[in-house]
């Protein structure tokens, strides 16, 4: 017996369904209709039907037509996929598959290899505490008021439990030994049946920008320990922050602290930031976004010299102009670190050279993925190529149906929220 009066019966068929959530495919970005993306033009409350065919992924750019309904899996569901006391065995028996690094390269090669087998060991190396992020948010959390501390998804072990892998958290690779089959670590040997590369690329310092003069925010400890200096300008007041470089990120940082309250000057070698896109005039839509802002920009400079005077930091130019400052970022691109490549030999164009289909470096076993790579010389340091790159190197290993990777034209969202831009 229904015992809704009329009334109710009309209010309850009035409400409102329920928000759902939608993944991104290229990226594992999720859309969720109750938060919307306030950035991309979208209000709390959008539902996934309204949104315009045009809009681009937050995170890698794609559009509305690569993403899909989500749902996240129970625990009951990830406990019957996976069998979370699967450990690498050190002798004897099958090494399994050893991944190093784990950023987004290392954590999707691992679901990747999870969704085809269930029991292969894997055991995950990385110098960080293995925490799972999303990384471009780095450059976009002050403006969205986000804290760094709350930007972490999944701690490393919660990750680790769940894909049923070891996780060897502040452990840094020296050295691979291709005859053993071995890794050297700070931890000790490791023995695998398959390597995966995944341990990224770093900022590359010129001579003129001393290490330990200069933040490099290349991961999120680092930005961390960078908002703990600067503090919160409502409260500490403002900081001169000189960032170096005023590419994609140098661009997006500057834009994010600006609008957190900090005074910024931006340095570049190039006339107009975010030069890469010259042809789009990229860095002319963004220098008149940025007149009601606190960032000061200043290109055809070199810099020549950082020093610490008196508790703050002098930056010297080679025409001889300096600038006084609390902070100095240091943003002038990315360099893949070398070290591991050349004791296994691997070949290396400007990065570790894969092929192009399976991601396969030049020694038989050994698979690369993400920033560290390069095919046919040219590096894609992009969120979206990753999660196909790491299905590629998933069924090659597990001896699957193929999927091989395919090179794509990139499309980059810049995240500067004064004047988003989606660029190719």
């Amino acid at each position: 017996m229904n015992t809704l009066s009329p009334v109710a019966g009309a209010v309850q068929a009035l409400a409102p369904a329920p928000f759902e959530t939608y993944i991104c495919e290229a990226c594992g970005y999720v859309y969720d209709e109750a938060l919307g993306d306030p950035d991309g033009g979208l209000p709390p409350g959008t539902r996934f039907a309204d949104i315009p065919d045009d809009w681009a992924c937050p995170l890698c750019g794609v559009t509305k037509a690569d993403f899909s309904a989500y749902a996240a899996p129970s625990l009951e569901a990830l406990r019957n996929r996976v069998q979370t006391t699967a450990v690498v065995t050190t002798r004897g028996g099958a090494a399994g598959v050893l991944i190093v690094g784990a950023g987004r390269a290392g954590w999707q090669t691992a679901e990747a290899l999870r969704a085809l087998d269930a029991s292969m060991p894997i055991t995950l190396v990385t110098a960080c505490s293995g925490d799972v992020y999303d990384k471009p948010l780095l450059s976009v959390a002050m403006a969205r008021g986000l804290d760094p501390e709350a930007l972490v998804k999944e701690t490393g072990a919660q990750a680790a439990a769940r894909l049923g892998l070891r996780l060897l958290a502040h452990t840094q690779a020296t050295r691979i030994c291709t005859d053993t089959h071995t890794l050297r670590t700070t931890r000790g040997n490791l023995r695998y049946d398959h390597l995966v590369l995944a341990h990224g690329a770093r900022t590359a310092l010129p001579a003129s920008l001393p290490p330990e003069l200069c933040w490099r925010v290349n991961h999120l400890a680092a930005y961390q320990k960078l908002r703990t200096a600067l503090g919160d300008a409502a409260c500490d007041g403002p900081r001169d922050v000189l960032i170096v470089g005023a590419g994609l990120i140098g661009s997006e940082l500057a834009n994010d602290l600006a609008l957190g309250g900090h005074r910024i000057t931006l340095l570049d070698t190039q006339a107009e930031p975010l030069a890469r896109w010259q042809g789009e005039q990229a860095g002319a839509r963004l220098l008149d976004a940025w007149k009601d802002l606190s960032i000061r920009f200043v290109g055809g400079v070199q810099v020549a010299q950082v020093e610490s005077v008196g508790g703050r930091y002098r930056v010297t130019t080679a025409d001889g102009q300096r600038f006084a400052a609390d902070q100095v970022i240091a943003a002038p691109g990315l360099a893949t670190p070398s070290r591991l490549a050349e004791s296994a030999g691997l070949a290396w164009d400007q990065g570790i050279a894969v092929d192009a289909a399976t991601l396969g470096t030049s020694v038989e076993g050994i698979h690369a993925l993400g920033d560290c790579i390069t095919v046919n010389g040219q590096a894609s340091r992009y969120i979206e190529p990753i999660a196909r790159q790491a299905r590629a190197i998933a069924a090659a290993i597990c001896g699957a149906t193929p999927a091989p990777y395919a090179l794509r034209a990139a499309t980059v969202r810049v995240k500067t929220t004064s004047h988003p831009m989606t660029l190719h």
